[in-house]
């Protein structure tokens, strides 16, 4: 029954997905829905494309070893990432009425530095929808009792996901997102609710976590260089995932400015409010089944909260958990297989292949679509062992370390030029492989706190010192603002 009902739920989304393909027709209608959603569902677009795999799974196997601290970057970073491309980035990128976040970058800076940040943005997109892949491998393994493989799982649930992102680009991944987002939510909650009752009360759950010391967030006692680790720790999602595609795609799908700004802001709030069942849920499990958790936590925390789904809920909430979570692994992949895919052919393939019409640019745009997931497919199988919660936290330190500053400095301060946009993203980069490379230097510095570091010195030593890289004018001068604000 339970199978049947998940398959069920499947094929009502992708019929939802195609449906939704119907309005698509240009580039713009595929890429940004045609400039049209509503606050409703930009904010249930941007809840569901967050509120993925990591949260649910790699969040609460994260919390359950090392407490509210461990999970800084996910889910109080990413949260806060969206409150503030809300509160500072959504106006200001709205008016400029692009396709991409590269496309900014050419605009302000040049064709340059448009390639090589687009191309930073692409090449981050790998692990964080690897990570999304993984857990739909995950998911239909455990659903079918092992019949499927982790890999067979990998292929289906990607499979399901690509029909209807490849023909339906942003209308679709946004109609889905919105019944998705309802899935999650109402599922989650009546998880929560049986959970804290198996575990005596919520109360009960709630109480052991704060014995625990589950829910300390900030370091206690600690010296400088374990603040210095959580700080790089909290910025890592927080600052890097802002010059993402995905983000950007949902404010530039907006129907106004003010949808572009709000949607943004109620989306973060609720994806952090919503962060905390699945970190109760998995508390309550430690309290209902003690013995398999202490194994779990040895063999695969990830596997916990399912566990107890599976062993310990009737099949109407089990329908409900496993409804959620394809729910939020299948919303996330959706807009990360886009994201990178529209970024390509916009900001690289273009810059290869100038004079496209709109109709080879969407075509292209689905055939990015399949190429990229099928390399994702590949690179999540190859890496199937790794922790959702890593690949997913590890991804955006590129970003961050690559391209927040160009897009950050670019936006608030005239003086930034192509130059020193440049030379950001050559020592934000260099900065932090050499960190990576020789042996011990992470241990004593956080790797991308030290790329952001380099990245602002680039920018401001390249602004500031003698030009001698033309601009977006073919001008060796400093911006000004004058001419393309």
């Amino acid at each position: 029954m339970l199978i049947t009902f998940i398959a069920a739920y499947l094929l009502v989304s992708i019929g939802i997905g195609l449906y939704a393909a119907r309005r698509v027709s240009n580039t713009a209608d595929y890429a940004v829905a045609g400039r049209n959603l509503p606050l409703y569902i930009v904010v249930a677009t941007t809840f569901a494309t967050w509120f993925g795999s990591e949260l649910v799974l790699g969040v609460s196997a994260v919390f359950v070893q090392d407490g509210l601290g461990g999970v800084v970057e996910d889910p109080f970073g990413a949260g806060m990432c969206l409150i503030l491309v809300g509160l500072f980035f959504a106006y200001k990128l709205y008016k400029k009425n692009l396709i991409t976040i590269g496309d900014y970058y050419r605009l302000r800076y040049g064709e340059s530095v448009e390639l090589l940040c687009s191309v930073i943005i692409i090449f981050s997109y790998l692990g964080w929808v690897a990570a999304q892949v993984t857990a739909l491998g995950l998911v239909f393994n455990l659903l079918t009792d092992g019949a499927l493989s982790m890999v067979q799982g990998m292929v289906l649930g990607t499979l399901i996901v690509l029909v209807y992102t490849l023909f339906g680009g942003m209308w679709s991944v946004a109609v889905t997102d919105l019944v998705q987002m309802i899935v999650i939510c109402a599922g989650l909650v009546a998880i929560a609710i049986f959970a804290g009752d198996l575990a005596g009360g919520a109360d009960k759950v709630i109480d052991y976590a704060l014995a625990e010391g589950k829910m300390q967030f900030l370091p206690v006692e600690a010296d400088a260089k374990t603040w210095l680790f959580f700080f790089a720790a909290a910025i890592t999602m927080m600052l890097g995932s802002i010059p993402q595609q995905d983000v950007f795609q949902r404010v530039m799908s907006s129907k106004n400015e003010n949808v572009a700004r709000l949607g943004p802001i109620i989306g973060g709030s609720l994806y952090i409010v919503f962060a905390f069942i699945p970190m109760f849920v998995v508390t309550a499990a430690v309290l209902v089944m003690p013995e398999a958790t202490a194994a779990l936590m040895e063999d695969d925390p990830q596997k916990i909260l399912p566990t107890l789904v599976m062993q310990h809920m009737p099949v109407a909430l089990q329908i409900a958990f496993f409804g959620a979570l394809l729910s939020a692994i299948m919303s996330t992949a959706s807009a990360t297989m886009l994201a990178p895919s529209t970024s390509f052919v916009e900001n690289v393939l273009r810059n290869l292949k100038p004079g496209m019409s709109d109709a080879q640019t969407l075509k292209a745009m689905r055939v990015t679509v399949v190429v990229f997931t099928v390399c994702v497919l590949v690179y999540a199988i190859s890496m199937q062992d790794s922790s959702i919660y890593e690949m997913v936290a590890g991804a955006y330190q590129v970003p961050l370390v690559g391209a927040f500053v160009p897009l950050v400095c670019g936006l608030y301060w005239k003086r930034a030029t192509t130059q020193g946009a440049l030379l950001a993203v050559a020592l934000g980069l260099g900065v932090w492989l050499t960190f990576i490379f020789i042996p011990g230097w992470a241990e004593l510095f956080p790797q991308q706190l030290a790329g952001l570091i380099g990245a602002f010195t680039g920018m401001v030593f390249g602004s500031l010192a003698p030009q001698y890289i033309a601009n977006q004018q073919d001008e060796v001068v400093h911006y000004q603002g004058s001419k393309t604000e």
